[in-house]
C-alpha cells in the first residue's frame, strides 16, 4: 500500500476518533487560571545554550 493513502487513512481514523463528543466533557476543560499559569511559566522560560549543553532557565 503506498504511504500516503496509508497517511489519508489514519488521519480519517483520528479525525473520526477526536470528533467524538463523548470523549471531550466539560470536567476535562483546563480552568482559566490554568491556562494562565502554563502561558506565564512558558513566557519565563528561556534556553541559555553553553558549550554542546542546552539549560531550562526560569526567570522569576
Amino acid at each position: 500500500m503506498p504511504r500516503c493513502s496509508r497517511n489519508k487513512h489514519n488521519n480519517y481514523n483520528m479525525a473520526k476518533i477526536y470528533s467524538r463528543k463523548s470523549l471531550v466533557t466539560p470536567s476535562m476543560k483546563p480552568k482559566k487560571e490554568t491556562i494562565s499559569f502554563l502561558l506565564n511559566y512558558s513566557k519565563a522560560m528561556s534556553f541559555l545554550k553553553v558549550g554542546k549543553l542546552n539549560i531550562e532557565v526560569i526567570a522569576n
